[in-house]
């Protein structure tokens, strides 16, 4: 048994328990209990090996496999290594890339039942949460003052990446605009701005980075806050989530427990701080950091899963939004239509959310039938996002071998 485990079993035990028929069930602190020998079992020897073999297709240095059902944790285990001879566990610490919209998401649907913004609010003219903003005053195109928060969380604002993603072109930004440095939120979004939209806002859906960048900045202007301490104190401790951090961009630079990434292929990009270095990819080709609430998020896969039993609408785990929000963010409205915060939303109930970063994957995967199933990896694929749909198959194949085998547990908890 766990230190931290066996210790709160030992001051229950001395205590006085209240009379009641049901067992108290006392969170656990994920990341500090949670080991890859929680998961050892026979009974799932062919979800292991099935796991090791699809790894190996795609040369996958390291991964994490998370299973949870009816919001019990009932398996998470890491597989290969997460930094040269050092295995992969299963509380490692991965770059989450654009999973991370789904904590902006909760971020914004939590600041509207605080009363402090509302869905319909427009974010930029006369009345908009950036008026009088410096960077917004280029603005000249009506369209712009039509873009609400919803478009932002739909992707439905009518941004495009026509001269490139201005979240992953940041040294052709530097560049262009004669800068010294990577530019901040503000300086890209001034920039940013001057361009013209494509569809009209709240039309044609299209994936936009910039625009989750654009609900982090939402965020940090009507708390006061930086968009990471507000989010922690009022989305992920709330959900028992306490290791989640924003990424930084090199290898020195990570958090501990976690993960190194791996390159799929040799090949050095030009560094994005316009530097002139030949650098990986995945440490400097790109400001990671930068994209703060659109795809910077770090964090375990059993933390990862907690936050999304905390937004699911179940009973089991206290949920950190009121229902009526969890039923907006997993509205099906249409084949072609984007949830909030979710990349996919299907009539029959099943959610799903991608992230893909340079040596970088990450699939959350939730099924109507209340099984939950997260993949995250350290090392890219020649597919990119792409990726995601092997992955897809690879899970509903693994549902229907292993989930009658899954063991009736929950490690979010311990029962006293």
């Amino acid at each position: 048994m766990p230190v931290i485990l066996f210790l709160i079993s030992g001051i229950l035990s001395c205590g006085n328990r209240p009379d009641v028929s049901e067992p108290v069930k006392i969170p656990v602190i994920l990341n500090e209990t949670i080991t890859n020998e929680y998961s050892d079992t026979s009974d799932l020897y062919g979800l292991d090996k099935d796991v090791r073999a699809y790894m190996k297709q795609w040369g996958v240095q390291g991964a994490v496999l998370c299973i949870m059902k009816n919001d019990s944790l009932v398996y998470t285990k890491g597989y290969g290594i997460s930094d040269k001879d050092t295995p992969t566990e299963a509380n490692t610490l991965f770059r989450l890339a654009s999973v991370s919209k789904l904590v902006t998401a909760a971020g914004i649907m939590k600041m509207q039942e605080d009363s402090l913004l509302s869905l319909s609010d427009k974010v930029f003219g006369p009345g908009g949460i950036f008026e009088g903003e410096d960077f917004t005053k280029e603005l000249k195109h009506p369209w712009f003052f039509k873009i609400t928060v919803e478009n932002l969380l739909r992707h439905q604002a009518g941004f495009t990446v026509y001269a490139g993603d201005p979240m992953f072109n940041i040294k052709d930004i530097i560049i262009q605009n004669h800068l010294d440095t990577v530019p901040d939120s503000r300086t890209l979004a001034k920039i940013y701005l001057r361009r013209k939209l494509g569809p009209e806002p709240g039309t044609d859906p299209l994936y936009s980075n910039f625009g989750y960048l654009l609900l982090s900045m939402i965020i940090e202007k009507l708390s006061g806050e930086s968009y990471e301490d507000w989010i922690q104190e009022n989305i992920l401790h709330p959900a028992g989530c306490y290791d989640f951090h924003i990424a930084n961009n090199y290898y020195e630079q990570r958090w501990p427990g976690e993960t190194r990434y791996f390159p799929h292929d040799a090949s050095l990009v030009p560094e994005c701080n316009n530097s002139g270095r030949m650098v990986e990819r995945a440490y400097g080709g790109s400001d990671i950091h930068g994209l703060s609430g659109g795809g910077a998020w770090v964090a375990s896969a059993p933390e990862l899963m907690r936050f999304i039993a905390s937004i699911d609408g179940r009973d089991e785990v206290k949920d950190i939004l009121k229902p009526e929000s969890i039923a907006e963010m997993t509205r099906f409205i249409s084949p072609e239509s984007y949830g909030i915060g979710w990349n996919d939303i299907t009539e029959d109930g099943t959610w799903t959310r991608t992230g893909t970063l340079a040596e970088t994957n990450a699939l959350i995967k939730y099924y109507p039938d209340g099984e939950c199933w997260i993949y995250l990896t350290n090392t890219g694929t020649f597919r990119g996002a792409r990726h995601a749909s092997y992955t897809n198959a690879f899970f509903n194949d693994e549902r229907e071998n292993s989930s009658r085998l899954l063991p009736r547990r929950d490690m979010f908890h311990i029962s006293e």
